[in-house]
């Protein structure tokens, strides 16, 4: 993997990261004509067409560590630009209108594609960029979700308005495809790669992987940042009063990718990534304890849910650039982001259902009270494998 180099690197590493927009898109393309599904599938239930957005993320709750484990035994190139081909692919039969059933298995290959695209980008970029720019790199790397969701939010309803929603999935089909096409021709061909790690059966290597407190820690870190993140995205807005709903709904995303790539780089200069996540879980207390108290007071809940949003933007760009901090080799960096592959699946799957029926039955009180709980254990856990990394914690 690390003999994967570029012709020009940086580049290179903004195709990835379009590779990453790309893989975000299949979630938000069918996030912006999810009413017009409705229409297609009348005879669905509310839980089948959910599964229409949702099944791609669960391939990755399911299969993300072991995606890590086959990312490094076949080589990222390979798995990149395969995964891209078949994104490419299933958006093109999309533009048909499939039944159900077809549909379905679209997403499920599209699931893996997403899966395949979200840890080797990690990977790839934390080789390929230098020592003095990997901060910046990976924090780049980690805005991908929420630029491909602002640019959906800007051009997807003039493009279906245009062309329909198969205009949208054409779209994202060449895209797929055009990044395909550029990274097989700018990426040197993958190494044999033939390690003792190997040899290991699939359940050895996941024990191994999250008892290791270097390959885990990326990943148990960014678990409490999808968990929190997600839901409040989700479920704040609704909650502000009319006049500063739209800032709050567009200004989270926004504030986040903005504290992650100015505030969060220069931080990573400062501090290291693991004690950048306990920073931006720190910060996000105070946010919570505050939405708390000013609930309903519209002005300064927006100030509070930005605060939150930008103290979150913090963990999620230091979370992808601990990974090649705290791991040397890139066989356990490709290993260490399919687990954070997996494990910020189960974040955004159990957190937006689980602080909504907290806000349901105990009011913004229980939703601060979770939320201080989540932060809470995101410092603690890096506390606590941090010390086992330098030998003062046993297993």
């Amino acid at each position: 993997m690390k003999n994967a180099v570029l012709r020009n690197p940086a580049v290179a590493i903004l195709a990835i990261w379009g590779a990453g927009l790309g893989a975000a898109a299949q979630f938000g393309k069918i996030s912006v004509i999810f009413e017009g599904l409705r229409l297609q599938y009348a005879g669905q239930s509310a839980v089948q067409l959910g599964l229409i957005v949702s099944v791609v993320g669960m391939v990755g709750l399911v299969f993300g560590t072991t995606a890590g484990l086959f990312v490094a035994r076949i080589g990222p190139r390979r798995v990149m630009v395969a995964c891209l081909a078949m994104g490419a692919a299933m958006s093109g039969l999309q533009t048909l209108g499939p039944g159900y059933g077809l549909m379905i298995a679209s997403r499920v290959v599209e699931g893996a594609s997403h899966l395949g695209i979200v840890v080797v980008g990690p990977t790839l970029i934390a080789a390929l960029a230098s020592d003095r720019f990997r901060g910046l790199a990976m924090s780049l790397w980690s805005s991908f979700f929420g630029v491909s969701y602002a640019l959906l939010a800007l051009f997807a309803a003039g493009v279906i308005l245009r062309f329909g929603p198969e205009g949208l999935f054409w779209g994202h089909a060449v895209w797929m495809a055009a990044l395909a096409a550029i990274l097989f021709l700018i990426l040197t061909p993958d190494p044999k790669m033939v390690t003792a790690q190997g040899t290991k059966g699939i359940l050895a290597q996941h024990l191994e992987i999250y008892r290791s407190p270097r390959l885990s820690a990326p990943a148990l870190g960014f678990f409490s940042y999808t968990f929190l993140y997600v839901a409040v995205l989700t479920l704040l807005p609704a909650e502000v009063p009319e006049p500063q709903r739209a800032l709050v709904a567009a200004g989270m995303p926004l504030i986040s990718i903005a504290a992650s790539l100015t505030l969060g780089v220069w931080m990573l200069s400062q501090v290291t990534a693991v004690r950048l996540v306990q920073i931006g879980y720190a910060l996000g207390i105070p946010g919570f304890v505050g939405l708390a108290l000013i609930w309903g007071q519209g002005p300064a809940m927006a100030l509070a849910a930005l605060w939150i949003a930008a103290s979150l933007g913090l963990v999620q760009g230091a979370s992808f650039a601990s990974i090649p901090q705290i791991n040397a080799e890139a066989y356990d960096r490709a290993r260490a982001a399919g687990a954070v592959a997996q494990l910020g699946n189960l974040g955004t799957t159990t957190g937006t259902p689980l602080l909504a029926a907290v806000m349901v039955t105990f009011g913004p009180w229980g939703l601060c009270v979770l939320a201080l709980c989540a932060c809470g254990l995101g410092i603690s856990i890096q506390a606590i494998l941090a010390l086992r990394r330098r030998g003062m914690v046993a297993v």
